[in-house]
Parts: C-alpha cells; structure tokens; sequence
C-alpha cells in the first residue's frame, strides 16, 4: 500500500487512536460519537470502514466539513449525525455510542465548572461498557515549565493558554465517573511546547 493510499484509508488520525483499533478495542458496527471532531481527521478511516459514525463541535465551519467529508465517502449517513453543538449540551440521546472520542477539546474549558460539564457531555452520551478515548492538555512531565494564570488554567511554553490537568486529576475523576482505567496515563511531551495526555476508560 502506498503513502498515499495509507493517507486516503486512515486520514490524520491520532496516533494513539489507531493504537486502540489496533488492540480490537473499537470495531466495525459500533457506533463511535466523535465529541469535537473538528474536520473529521478521527472519521476517516471509521467513515470508510462502515461504522455508525457521530460527531459535534461548536464551530460551525468544522461541522460543514466533516458533513462534506461524510457526504464523499458514506452518502448513506444522515447529515445529522453531525451536529454543531457544545460537548456540555450535546443532543444527542444518552447511551447513544459504543465509542466517544474526545481529542484535543477538554483542555479548552475556561474552568473547572465548563470542564466537568464538558467531560460529563461527552461521557452521557457513552453507553455502560463502552470505551471513552481522551487526549488532552496536562501539566504531566512540565509542572515546571508551565505559569499560573488562575484555577486550573496555565500557559504553556509554546504561548497557549489551557485547562490543565495532571495525573491526581485523572484518576480522581477516572473513580467519580465511574470509569475502569483501560491503559495507564500515556504522556507526550513535545519538546518546549506543551504536554498531552491520552485517557482511555472503560464506562462502568
């Protein structure tokens, strides 16, 4: 298979998300609620391999794209299935999905009172046994290259402003939701920039 196929067949999909297909951990005829899904990069591969696929972001120039991208490769999922709507009122029915991603949204919370009804959006909408897959900002391995700014917002060394979390955090939370930690804390650190975190739960 060439670059190019490898390119159309998976798009920009996050890297530790492919790692989740790999492990048979996310698998044809679930239906997967992608929770700020942007363009779509998550969707490709899952748009061409037939999943019952679902996605929300407050932009509406996202929520365009992602319909344009479905439209191209899967003109049997209803446009619907894609709504641009806030993680904290999302529409959509509770329990609707086997699978909720969540890449790179939470850590744009002004506060702790948008990022828990960010979070608890996103996980209401997950079935009891499904997978939750989360990647985002952390203080993890920069606690000291990150500044204050107030609560649990912060600025990162590339500039950018975030909701930080850290390791305490998570797993505080992992035993409020009622979560099953599926993989341990998985933290990259992109050289003098900033720290990301990938949360993977199981939904009791």
């Amino acid at each position: 298979m060439s670059p190019r196929d490898i390119q159309g067949l998976f798009g920009n999909i996050d890297i530790y998300l492919f790692d989740q297909l790999l492990r048979g951990r996310i698998t044809p005829g679930m239906r997967v609620l992608d929770a700020g899904c942007g363009g779509g990069r998550n969707l490709v591969y899952l748009l061409n391999e037939g999943y019952d696929v679902f996605g929300t972001d407050v932009s509406a120039a996202a929520i365009d794209d992602v319909r344009r991208l479905a439209s191209a490769v899967r003109p049997d999922i209803p446009l619907d299935h894609f709504r641009c709507e806030a993680l904290e009122s999302m529409s959509f029915q509770d329990g609707v999905a086997d699978v909720v991603l969540c890449s790179a949204v939470l850590h744009f919370a002004r506060d702790d009172e948008q990022f828990n009804a960010m979070l608890n959006g996103a996980w209401r909408a997950l079935r009891a046994g499904g997978l939750f897959f989360c990647r985002l900002a952390s203080s993890i391995g920069m606690e000291s290259r990150v500044e204050h700014v107030n609560g649990r917002r912060y600025r990162l060394p590339d500039g950018s402003e975030r909701y930080l979390v850290d390791q305490a955090v998570l797993l505080d939370l992992t035993r409020t939701l009622g979560g099953l930690l599926l993989d341990p804390l998985k933290t990259t650190v992109v050289q003098d920039q900033r720290c990301m975190t990938t949360w993977v739960m199981r939904k009791g």
